[in-house]
């Protein structure tokens, strides 16, 4: 069954092969990104160009996730011009590398405001349509480094990404009762395929930085962005997100995993969710809210 579906952050990366995926399977897709006008521009018209190509109904809309009036608009003109929205895909993110001490506090909450507050604007200006329906989905594109391993010099991303896993988590069972899904996709380390790395920020304190490059920690860059490398397997491909996205979008609703993990190298979040979903499923039972596990099947 077709689906309007809103992705944020789809300029580039898994947004981006994501929104050509979902609508290559038939849904109608909006692919949200900033500055349509400007930087964006060029991504706008290959949005444009692949779905007359294709004979898809790829879209795109403007939306600075950092701004709740931007986020408003782009729901608003969804809600205008398909008469619904069914499913909300939250991919917007940001990465940083550098010594966790180099980053200002702004820093930290640029960070936190673009990959988790993000979400809370969209979240608030999309579900009361959703609510209103009594069905939906929310995506959430998370992060294998919010459990599994965690080499340094990423700390600002990986507190955001499981800020925001977090809040999917709580979430999900504030929505069940209003027919609406969760579905968390956990994706790898992918080094190849994104931007995530290539246009990763860098600390501001340059001074407090050059402390750790130049001392001790002078061999911890390359070698930690050559581990991660070193363990993607060749065939590692950042299109099996996008797949991976499809595939639980299409399911029936009410069937649909809670977490779904694309992890190529294997770092171990699969178990350490697995034992924490398995956790806050057993505490829901304990307290008598076990139906808050599932969504509300109309």
């Amino acid at each position: 069954m077709s689906q309007v579906i809103v992705i944020t952050g789809a300029s580039s990366g898994f947004g981006a092969l994501a929104a050509r995926a979902l609508a290559q399977a038939g849904h109608t897709v909006y692919a949200t990104m900033r500055d349509t006008r400007g930087r964006n521009a060029p991504q706008v018209e290959k949005a444009k160009a692949y779905a007359a190509e294709h004979g898809v109904d790829l879209r795109t809309a403007e939306m600075d996730v950092q701004s709740d009036a931007s986020v408003e608009a782009a729901v608003a003109q969804i809600i205008n011009e398909a008469g619904r929205l069914d499913v909300i895909v939250h991919n917007a993110g940001h990465m940083s590398f550098g010594p966790a001490e180099a980053f200002t506090p702004e820093q930290y909450a640029e960070l936190f405001d673009i990959n988790v507050l993000s979400t809370q604007r969209l979240n608030r200006a999309a579900l009361p349509h959703l609510r209103r329906q009594g069905k939906g989905l929310v995506v959430w594109v998370s992060s294998s480094s919010t459990r599994g391993g965690t080499p340094p010099y990423l700390a600002p991303y990986f507190a955001a990404k499981a800020a925001m896993d977090s809040l999917a988590v709580s979430y999900a069972s504030e929505l069940t009762r209003w027919g609406i899904e969760t579905a968390i996709i956990v994706p790898g380390a992918f080094t190849k395929g994104t931007n995530h790395f290539a246009h990763s920020g860098s600390p501001a304190d340059t001074d407090r930085a050059a402390e750790y490059n130049q001392g001790p920690y002078a061999d911890v860059p390359d070698r930690a962005l050559k581990g991660l490398a070193a363990l993607e397997p060749p065939d590692a491909d950042a299109a099996s997100v996008a797949e991976a996205i499809v595939r639980v979008v299409d399911l029936p609703h009410g069937k649909r995993p809670f977490r779904t993990h694309i992890d190529p190298s294997q770092d171990g979040a699969e178990v350490v969710n697995g034992v924490a979903d398995r956790v806050r499923a057993e505490m829901f039972r304990r307290i008598g809210l076990e139906d808050l596990l599932s969504p509300t099947v109309a």
